[in-house]
This record gives C-alpha cells, sequence and structure tokens, in this order.
C-alpha cells in the first residue's frame, strides 16, 4: 500500500506565500519523478512543478520565478513554496509520484501515484 499525503493548503492573500508538502509512505522501493499538479473550477488538471530524484525541476510558465519546488528524498517528501500568489493560482492542488515498487525481489512495478489534493485559494 503507498499513499501520498499533502498538507499546507489555505486561505491567503494575494501576493502572500504558502508552502505545500507531500510525504509519501507504504512499501515503497524508490521513487523517481515527483511534483505538483492543479485543477482549477471548470479547468483541466495541469503541471505546475516537478523534480526529479537528482534534482532536474520543470515548472509550468505561469509559475516560473515565483514558486519552487523541492524534495528530500531521505524524507520522500516533496514541497512546493509559493510565493506572489495571485488569485489565479486558486485551485485544489495535487501531488504526484512515480513510485517504483518491488512485490518480489525480482519483480519491480512503477505506480502513478497521486495525494488526495488540498485547496489553495488566493484572494483578490
Amino acid at each position: 500500500q503507498v499513499q501520498l499525503v499533502e498538507s499546507g493548503g489555505g486561505l491567503v492573500q494575494a501576493g502572500g506565500s504558502l508552502r505545500l508538502s507531500c510525504a509519501a509512505s507504504g512499501r515503497i522501493f524508490s521513487i523517481n519523478s515527483m511534483g505538483w499538479y492543479r485543477q482549477a473550477p471548470g479547468k483541466q488538471r495541469e503541471l505546475v512543478a516537478s523534480a526529479t530524484v537528482s534534482g532536474r525541476t520543470n515548472y509550468a510558465d505561469s509559475v516560473k520565478g515565483r514558486f519552487t519546488i523541492s524534495r528530500d528524498n531521505a524524507k520522500r517528501t516533496v514541497y512546493l513554496q509559493m510565493n506572489s500568489l495571485k488569485p489565479e493560482d486558486t485551485a485544489i492542488y495535487y501531488c504526484n509520484a512515480q513510485i517504483i515498487v518491488s512485490p518480489t525481489p525480482t519483480t519491480f512495478h512503477t505506480l502513478d501515484a497521486w495525494g488526495q489534493g488540498t485547496l489553495v485559494t488566493v484572494s483578490s
């Protein structure tokens, strides 16, 4: 059983900051990419930021320079520091991870795991 648990969402005024956290737990062999997606009302889910195990990062153009993704591989945790928040950043934010599990010593599978989502609301 693999689980991603998010925390850190909430209500903030425009220009403010929030920090999201997402911790992976369970029978995990290793974790490849970890990232954050968001879905605003009436819109499709979109990638916000991602980070490889080596630390390579990727950002949506709309958040570059404002958001920073980081991960602590020892803690199996990914963070999203969000600064200079705008009302258009309002959305449910979902953690995603590509998790390698090994049910037997010679068997490996990749799970596309998702967190339950955390709501970020930015007021104008």
